[in-house]
C-alpha cells in the first residue's frame, strides 16, 4: 500500500464536502454531535467556504493510497479565537479538517497525514504540530493521544467553539532533533525532509 499526499485544487473541493458528509453521518450514527448543526457545528455551506478558502492559499492535501483519494487534511497557522496563544500560533502549524474516508479507516492514513503536517511545520522552522478536538468526542482524543499528541488543555471557557480539547506534538518527535537547520545554519545543502519522517 502507497500512501502519498498532493496538493489539493479547487477540483476537490465536492470530494472534500463529500468526505466531511460521511464522516458526519458515521458519527452521528454512533451518538455523536460532532460536526452536527445541532452540535454547533459548520452547516456544510460555510465548512464548504472555509474549505474554499484554505484551498485558494494552498493549504489543503489530499491523502492517495494506490492512487484512490483517500482523506484530507488542511494545514495552515491560523486558529479560532480564544484557542491558541498569539506565541503557542507563532511556534507551530495548526491542523484542520483532517478527515479519512471510511474505506480507508484502520490503514493509518491519518498518521501519514499528521506526519505530513509536522513536515510542513519543519520546514516553517516551527516546533509544534497543535489541533483543536470536538470537546465532547472522547474517542476522537483517544485517536490523538495514539498517534502521538498530548492533550495540551481544554481552551478557556470564553473559547465559543465547540472544539475547545487542544492537542499538540513536537515536531521533533516524528524526525528527531532539527538536523537539517543546524546545517542551514553553515550554509550547507538541506537534506530531503521525507526521510526523516517514518510511516
Amino acid at each position: 500500500m502507497t500512501v502519498r499526499l498532493r496538493p489539493a485544487t479547487l477540483g476537490d473541493l465536492p470530494l472534500i464536502c463529500r468526505l466531511r458528509v460521511q464522516r458526519t453521518a458515521w458519527l452521528t450514527a454512533r451518538g455523536s454531535d460532532q460536526w452536527t448543526v445541532a452540535g454547533r457545528g459548520r452547516p456544510i455551506e460555510i465548512f464548504a467556504g472555509a474549505v474554499g478558502r484554505s484551498l485558494d492559499r494552498g493549504e489543503t492535501w489530499i491523502a492517495e493510497v494506490d492512487g484512490e483519494p483517500a482523506g484530507t487534511i488542511t494545514v495552515d497557522h491560523r486558529a479560532d479565537p480564544g484557542l491558541w496563544s498569539a506565541w503557542e500560533l507563532a511556534e507551530s502549524v495548526i491542523v484542520h479538517f483532517m478527515i479519512v474516508d471510511l474505506r480507508f479507516a484502520g490503514l493509518r492514513v491519518g498518521h501519514r497525514m499528521l506526519a505530513h503536517a509536522a513536515r510542513l511545520a519543519d520546514q516553517k522552522h516551527r516546533d509544534w504540530v497543535r489541533l483543536d478536538a470536538w470537546t465532547a468526542n472522547r474517542q476522537l482524543h483517544d485517536y490523538y493521544r495514539r498517534a502521538g499528541f498530548t492533550l495540551a488543555r481544554i481552551a478557556d471557557p470564553l473559547a465559543t467553539g465547540p472544539s475547545c480539547a487542544l492537542f499538540e506534538r513536537r515536531v521533533d518527535s516524528w524526525c528527531g532533533p532539527p538536523v537539517h537547520r543546524a546545517v542551514h545554519r553553515r550554509s550547507a545543502p538541506v537534506l530531503p525532509l521525507v526521510n526523516h519522517f517514518p510511516g
